[in-house]
């Protein structure tokens, strides 16, 4: 499990990489603060104080946004736990190349068989991450076929993500499935409060979010449904290079990071912590998912 600070102890490499000396103090501070136990799947429910869409918006005013949103429903097998362990590493790595970096966590499942097929926590920095993350809660569900409820947190995004600061933000969707074709009003009334007076076809939605945000999906194989699951998700992000393969739950994480470090100009440098925390083996599945989205990473060098 990754720490909040700035320790590499427990890294195959530790030697090789150290985080910028200008942030020991920040990143110290941050190793205090967290508590050092995170548990996702053994709770009986999520913190809804912290995670329930019902009513609700999630807002930040930096520039440098990032939602992540994890499929938590059965087909993800340990997926779920493996990244959420690993988002930490994410937040520490990103505030080094940006300091008003802002990360919101949520998880989607499917409303067929789970009781909080939306759960979306607020943006934050640092340890208080760590509160949304054991308030987060995978059910391990999901109905029948090969969809999950992610049309719902893409209504919501569409309609209670307020970032006036933003300009394309990141948007990374974890998952392995298909949204269902239809945004359904009764659902939208049940799980986020909103009034709907007819259903709204998927894709519209999700081509509207693609204006506002830069969005991947770091996709978990379906073995035998890859084609199909494919083929909708290319429609809703108007581009397939936009689907990044992932073989590894381990690498998630990694892939996500190395995406903004490419768009921010900060490659060499985690490729470098990279190299330190893993060996070849594993260096090379998260270059080649990075390589799949090499043609729609977009370099921005700027911002704080």
């Amino acid at each position: 499990m990754y720490s909040w600070g700035d320790d590499t102890s427990v890294w195959k490499n530790p030697g090789k990489y150290a985080y910028d000396s200008a942030k020991k103090p920040y990143l110290e501070k941050l190793a205090a603060e967290a508590d050092s136990t995170r548990v996702y799947t053994k709770k009986k429910e999520p913190n809804l104080a912290l995670v329930d869409p019902k009513g609700k918006t999630i807002s930040s005013t930096s520039k440098n946004p990032i939602i992540v949103c994890v499929d938590g429903t059965g087909s993800m097998q340990t997926w779920p736990a493996e990244i959420f362990d690993r988002l930490p590493l994410l937040y520490q790595t990103l505030s080094q190349y940006r300091d008003d970096v802002e990360l919101s966590f949520s998880v989607i499942g499917d409303s067929a068989t789970d009781n909080w097929p939306v759960q979306i926590g607020n943006f934050g920095k640092g340890p208080s991450l760590d509160a949304i993350l054991k308030g987060l809660k995978p059910e391990g569900g999901g109905g029948p076929g090969i969809r999950e409820n992610y049309e719902l947190l893409a209504y919501f995004l569409h309609e209670h993500a307020e970032l006036p600061n933003a300009t394309k933000p990141f948007l990374f969707v974890m998952g392995d499935e298909m949204s269902y074709d239809e945004i359904d009003p009764k659902k939208v009334k049940q799980y986020l409060g909103d009034n709907l007076q007819s259903a709204i076809k998927s894709m519209s939605i999700w081509r509207d979010l693609s204006e506002r945000f830069d969005i991947y999906l770091l996709r978990k194989s379906y073995p035998g449904k890859d084609e199909k699951i494919e083929q909708q998700w290319a429609e809703a992000l108007d581009d397939r290079q936009r689907i990044i393969p992932i073989e590894d739950p381990m690498r998630v994480v990694d892939t996500a990071m190395g995406i903004v470090a490419k768009s921010w100009g900060h490659f060499s440098n985690f490729k470098k912590s990279m190299s330190a925390r893993q060996d070849s083996d594993n260096i090379e599945k998260v270059m080649k998912s990075l390589r799949a989205a090499d043609a729609v990473i977009k370099s921005s060098k700027g911002g704080m």
